[in-house]
């Protein structure tokens, strides 16, 4: 029998996007979420379980006889909340057998000083010290993300973007493809971080989109003070090491353009 793998945040675009990959590899997936209702997007192979990571309930029947947890579940509006729902998992998951969790950070989360970012270097220390086998990959920006951020920068006839800000884009099926290899195998702590082909300014990416979409604007780079424009500005966003998958621009050629919802481009692969 199939290992059965439970994926919070299951719904959003990269646990979308792992559900797929396990579904496709032959494992049993089962899926965390606060509706009660299953989403047409959600396969109706995945088993469907209702629960809050904010308040404990329904985790005990979530991770009853799973093997691994990939946590994708995150708010990065709210990312104090974060950390509490992180503790809450992993104090459950330990009196449900210990199964393998997998967690997806973020590069730089060490490096750029950032609310968000310290929430997801929090939760790392946290797994680390739970006591549970775990793993953590950290990625780059999606290439999703950088889209929606040109997408609302270039709305206006002067572009202004931040001077010297570089990303490294990667895939979202990328980042699902490891996480669904590292989830069905033996737990490897702390994994090299995974990265896209190239980095990108934010310049670079505002002048892919327009050249996509077929219009001009001028785009002026501005310098913008403070210590977290700093430390990207010294690379702290990107990821050393073998690159995966394709260009941005890449990317472009195959986004729903016209959607300007994150994620767009994930949701028409369904």
């Amino acid at each position: 029998m199939a290992d059965t793998i439970l994926v919070t945040g299951g719904t959003g675009v990269l646990g979308g996007a792992v559900t797929r990959r396990l579904l496709d590899d032959g494992a049993r997936v089962r899926v965390l979420s606060r509706r009660t209702r299953r989403p047409e997007t959600v396969p109706d192979r995945v088993e469907w379980v209702v629960g809050d990571l904010a308040t404990g309930a329904g985790l005990p029947e979530a991770l009853d006889g799973v093997t691994a947890v990939v946590h994708c579940a995150s708010d990065s509006r709210h990312w104090k909340s974060d950390i509490a729902a992180a503790r809450r998992l992993f104090d459950v998951a330990r009196t449900t057998g210990s199964p393998h969790l997998v967690y997806v950070s973020i590069a730089g989360v060490d490096r750029v000083p950032y609310g968000y970012y310290r929430a997801k270097l929090e939760v790392e220390r946290l797994l680390e010290a739970s006591g549970l086998p775990w793993t953590v990959l950290r990625a780059t920006q999606f290439h999703d993300l950088v889209l929606t951020v040109a997408q609302w920068l270039a709305r206006l006839p002067v572009v202004l973007v931040p001077a010297g800000v570089r990303t490294q884009p990667v895939d979202v099926a990328e980042v699902a493809n490891r996480l669904a290899d590292l989830a069905r195998n033996a737990p490897a702590g702390r994994v090299p971080d995974l990265g896209g082909p190239e980095a990108l300014t934010a310049a670079d990416a505002v002048r892919a989109l327009l050249r996509a979409t077929g219009r001009r604007r001028t785009v002026v780079s501005v310098p913008l003070p403070g210590k977290t424009m700093r430390a990207v500005r010294r690379g702290g966003l990107l990821a050393p090491g073998q690159p995966v998958g394709g260009s941005f621009a890449d990317f472009l050629r195959h986004a729903p353009l016209g959607d300007r919802r994150y994620g767009a481009a994930q949701r028409s692969v369904r």
